[in-house]
């Protein structure tokens, strides 16, 4: 198991910014297996002006995009790509499930683990949960490759 990471820590892993970085903090990373990760949700996320005026929900496909995030910082520490430039990227995402809106003011507690684990195509399943219940549930599988060329 490793040391929390700060937000540092995590934009040393991923090469996501904001807007787009959906995970604040890591709590837990057990390489090779699962990582705990939190999204802090906050009112000033930019897609709360439109969705909802007056019942602000976070997307749904943002809340996967922050387990995919999750996983991501799983995926490059464990193979040892951190700071390698490797991306991470969606191949499929099965069975999602949208239990309970995600609304501000929430700290959203993004649960991952590995399912299958190789050099190149990983797949995870993951659960975002608030206060103990799962939110949002999927399968997901991934690509660690180099980025597009300019």
């Amino acid at each position: 198991m490793t040391q929390p990471y700060d937000i540092k820590r995590v934009m040393a892993a991923l090469p996501h910014r904001y807007p787009m970085l959906l995970v604040d903090r890591v709590e837990e990373l057990v390489l090779d297996q699962r990582i705990t990760a939190i999204k802090a949700v906050s009112m000033n996320e930019e897609f709360f002006q439109g969705h909802f005026p007056g019942r602000p929900i976070m997307p749904g496909v943002l809340q996967v995009e922050a387990l995919a995030q999750a996983a991501g910082v799983l995926a490059v520490e464990s193979l040892g790509l951190a700071g390698s430039g490797k991306l991470v990227y969606f191949m499929s995402i099965d069975g999602v499930k949208f239990r309970k809106p995600v609304e501000p003011g929430v700290l959203l507690k993004l649960e991952v683990e590995f399912v299958q684990k190789r050099p190149r195509v990983c797949k995870f399943a993951g659960k975002a949960l608030l206060d103990g219940e799962v939110a949002t549930e999927c399968e997901f599988t991934a690509m660690i490759a180099d980025p597009p060329k300019a």
